[in-house]
């Protein structure tokens, strides 16, 4: 009878088990010269079997139905089938009869009812190794990730460690993940700048070396595990890794990626486009750029804004960009405060401060009582879970929920701990941009930077009859509705009880 001689390696992997396949060559060899079986063909694979779909193992068992083979040999059941499907294969073959014989030189095999038996218990036993193998790895990627530490493959920027099995920053790296974000959060930059910079410092695709793709660019900014975050099987964790990225840095990006998830790729830098709806329709509003030539050989170009009239009819007409850019440099300066207010002004922030110091005390005590409650949540929810009350989903959904706001507890006792505020740090921010805001709009500002500024300030930008209107952001609307008020301009200069820091306090989520 002649016999295929089929060996396989348990991984495709080209840096592991290097030698099981020779060895098992080897040894066949040995065997098939003691037996004295007639080898037709050597067939090797480097492929988990836990899986139906291995080709060599397929083209085996074709030449066995074309009969060019009766026999399989092979190191040991295990080689040919850790699933179901394939070794059910096997032992059809051997019932119709077109596989006669299989040998192997650690399994006693006898194409007899109690032969297929125990051939039956062996692939069985095959599989019930590899299944529990996969549910003892998951286990102890569980328990690694319930620890704290990332049991997959580190994000870019970090390393995996193989001596202490942990997660370690990866320095240089770290570097560039760390001025992708900075350059990102400023606002004038898209996921594609981003990418170049990450390929001028070198940073290529791990899997191809091959140019880095505008997904992974979005990933990695999205990616919590940079500020000790991580998702495991649909679950949040807290990490123990080091961190680089700061939270206010990374919840400035995020802005920044809902704004740029679907880029607007626009050769003609229309800055404005995307900020403003038409006032009468609702559609977008878009730009054009027209060339005037002249008789005397000179041209001059202009920029209009109009409506896209793409949700019905609209009567709007055109506006010119200088007219735009005007209307929202007075919509800046109508937000901005006087010089002279600043010292005085600053000041009172510094009161503010010490009373806030005085008022910490009392959140610190707080924040700590609802951290010990919501450790209790979490616990319950676990135990319904485990006492089979919950399912898994609603298990997960519910403990990321609540992960999440534990987060926030942590980040706001942190913040009291370090001698931060919630509002007045912010709120310095903000004031800085109230007291140049004059200053900002009179300045020849680009149309990125003017943008910016605009929706520093506002929101829901509408133009109608060539007049622009907006809801100005919690702040800055108290400051317009004060001076609104107010007839005489005088007392935007003069009045320094017209407002105080502390009647912004509630522009301030937290």
């Amino acid at each position: 009878m002649k016999y295929i001689v089929y060996c396989r390696k348990s991984t495709d992997e080209k840096n592991k088990q290097i030698l099981s396949i020779d060895a098992q060559i080897d040894s066949l060899k040995d065997f098939a010269k003691r037996e004295k079986l007639e080898i037709v063909d050597y067939i090797t694979e480097a492929k988990t079997a836990k899986a139906p779909g291995r080709e060599k193992f397929a083209e085996v068992l074709k030449l066995i139905e074309k009969g060019v083979a009766g026999g399989i040999l092979s190191w040991h059941p295990d080689r040919l089938a850790r699933n179901s499907i394939d070794g059910g294969r096997v032992i059809y073959l051997l019932d119709t009869g077109k596989l006669l014989d299989l040998k192997f030189p650690t399994f006693w095999f006898d194409n007899t009812p109690q032969g297929k038996f125990m051939l039956n218990i062996a692939f069985g036993q095959s599989k019930y190794y590899v299944d529990n193998l996969s549910q003892n790895v998951a286990r102890g990627m569980r328990y690694k990730v319930k620890s704290g530490v990332w049991p997959g493959q580190a994000p870019y920027g970090y390393l995996n460690d193989a001596k202490t099995r942990g997660i370690e920053v990866e320095l240089e790296k770290a570097r560039v993940v760390k001025k992708s974000f900075e350059l990102f959060a400023k606002g004038d930059k898209t996921f594609q700048d981003v990418a170049k910079f990450m390929e001028s410092a070198g940073v290529v695709a791990p899997h191809n070396g091959k140019k880095i793709k505008i997904t992974t660019v979005r990933a990695m900014l999205s990616n919590r595990f940079y500020v000790g975050i991580m998702k495991w099987a649909g679950e949040y964790y807290q990490g123990n890794h080091k961190q680089f990225i700061s939270r206010k840095l990374f919840d400035d990006v995020q802005k920044q990626v809902e704004k740029n998830i679907k880029p607007r790729y626009n050769k003609q830098k229309f800055f404005f486009c995307g900020l403003i709806k038409c006032g009468e329709c609702g559609a977008s509003i878009t730009a054009e750029r027209h060339i005037n030539k002249y008789k005397n050989g000179t041209t001059q170009t202009f920029v209009y804004y109009r409506c896209t009239k793409k949700l019905g009819a609209c009567s709007q007409k055109y506006v010119e960009t200088g007219e735009l850019e005007k209307q929202l440099r007075e919509i800046i300066e109508n937000v901005s405060l006087p010089q002279n207010w600043k010292d005085e002004w600053y000041k009172l922030i510094e009161k503010d401060e010490i009373s806030e110091g005085q008022e910490s005390q009392k959140n610190t005590g707080r924040l700590e009582l609802e951290l010990g409650q919501m450790d209790d949540k979490l616990n319950k929810l676990l135990d319904g879970y485990l006492d089979g009350v919950i399912d898994s989903e609603v298990y997960k959904t519910k403990k990321n929920e609540l992960f999440v706001e534990k987060l926030k507890l942590e980040e706001d006792l942190e913040q009291i701990l370090s001698g931060g505020s919630s509002w007045l740090e912010p709120f310095k921010e903000c004031s800085e941009a109230l007291f140049s805001g004059t200053k900002s709009a009179r300045a020849k500002n680009s149309g990125q930077e003017l943008l910016n500024l605009a929706k520093t300030v506002g929101s829901n930008f509408f133009l109608r009859d060539r007049r622009l209107s907006l809801s100005y952001k919690r702040g800055f609307a108290a400051v317009h509705a004060e001076f609104a008020s107010h007839t005489n301009s005088a007392l935007k200069s003069e009045n320094l009880e017209l407002v105080t820091p502390m009647e912004f306090e509630s522009m301030f989520p937290g």
